[in-house]
């Protein structure tokens, strides 16, 4: 599986929780931290970092991909609907929370959220 990582590094046991809710092990990590310039149209800046990537049209269409979305809720909704227009279908997306009663913060994996399984759900309440 491809992690495609849009937020910020994960650490090996949140490696380790994914595989297991996966049930396949992360064969490849791409980290591109989404850090942009709000003063600055977002389109463009989305087009520089999906590039980065590095992807051919054919791996976007047929390697499994998982993705760690952005925090800024902008950038997340623009990026779901380029992937899905490369992809054919919306990525499945990790979902963290904070551990509770732990100083520093910390986050663990909570769930993977099959966005591809809740839309063709909702497409039946049409």
């Amino acid at each position: 599986m491809l992690l495609l990582n849009f937020s910020h590094p994960l650490t090996d046991p949140q490696r380790e929780q994914i595989e297991a809710l996966a049930g396949q092990p992360i064969a490849r990590e791409i980290h591109l931290p989404a850090q942009f310039d709000t003063q600055q149209p977002f389109g463009p800046q989305l087009d520089e970092l999906l590039t980065r990537a590095g992807l051919t049209t054919d791996e976007w269409q047929t390697e499994a991909i998982l993705i760690n979305l952005p925090s800024l809720n902008f950038i997340s909704a623009l990026l779901l609907a380029d992937l899905h227009g490369r992809m054919g279908y919306f990525p499945p997306c990790l979902r963290l929370r904070p551990v509770k009663d732990v100083i520093p913060p910390r986050f663990e994996v909570a769930e993977i959220l099959d966005l591809q399984g809740r839309r063709d759900a909702a497409r039946a309440t049409r």
